[in-house]
């Protein structure tokens, strides 16, 4: 079983949605299997379908200014930071297809992001941050006072949402790598005002031998994707090679 693995780069949020859609499309219609795409985006803003526009502190003339574009998209969860340095994933993925946890003709979606978060918790201990879930509270989190440098209070390390049509998930999860935090003061992070965000290269040791780069990142979340959901990974040079191989 494979995963495949399309790495875009930095693309605009209009052109990573167009991408998704495509291979979503493709996928409910069964013409490639599970497929994780990573890229990166300009700075935008996203509106859940569950998100207010009191979550947006920023005025419009202080975004338009900055270049920050908004979207209202069909992910759950609230308003959230896409931005240089952060590295996005969306995973396209069958709920139907043999997935680990399943019990019935399908994986929930909840468990679907758990799945998600154990990879991204597994991906930050590659880089020697201790990371963890927090009930009722959907993403991945550093643990409060795990070094003596550490935050007393937990913060956001990455942020998921997911829209499942038809058995097939898409959007995804956004891991803060070398992302400028001081971008996250434009809004409320997923409506959750009593914590803060940070970022691999906020959390990481300056002695730790692997550095939070871009590329490391997309290898090791690959990585862990690839254990998480007992996968091989098979790296695509490009959106239209994956789709003119069909399974």
């Amino acid at each position: 079983m494979l995963i495949n693995l399309l790495q875009l780069g930095r693309v605009s949020y209009a052109e990573g949605m167009r991408v998704m859609n495509a291979v979503a499309a493709a996928r409910k219609q069964q013409k490639i299997g599970d497929t994780l795409i990573l890229l990166e985006h300009p700075p935008v803003l996203t509106l859940g379908r569950n998100a207010t526009r009191a979550n947006i502190l920023a005025s419009d003339e202080v975004l338009a200014a900055k270049g920050v574009e908004i979207h209202e998209i069909n992910r759950g969860g609230d308003v959230t930071y896409h931005g240089p340095g952060q590295l996005v994933g969306y995973p396209i993925f069958d709920l139907r297809g043999d997935l680990p946890g399943k019990k019935g003709p399908h994986l929930g979606p909840v468990d679907f992001v758990r799945l998600m978060e154990e990879a991204l918790i597994r991906t930050c201990n590659d880089f020697g941050v201790l990371a963890q879930r927090i009930c009722k509270r959907t993403g991945v989190w550093t643990m409060a006072g795990a070094t003596p440098d550490s935050s007393v209070q937990e913060k956001k390390i990455a942020a998921i949402g997911i829209h499942v049509s038809q058995a097939v998930t898409s959007h995804g999860f956004a891991l803060n790598v070398t992302t400028d935090l001081r971008d996250f003061n434009w809004i409320v992070p997923c409506g959750i005002a009593d914590r803060g965000v940070t970022s691999l290269e906020e959390e990481v040791s300056p002695e730790h031998p692997l550095r939070p780069t871009m590329e490391n990142a997309s290898n090791s979340i690959a990585h862990r994707f690839g254990h998480v959901f007992d996968r091989q990974i098979l790296a695509v040079e490009s959106k239209d090679a994956l789709l003119a191989n069909l399974v």
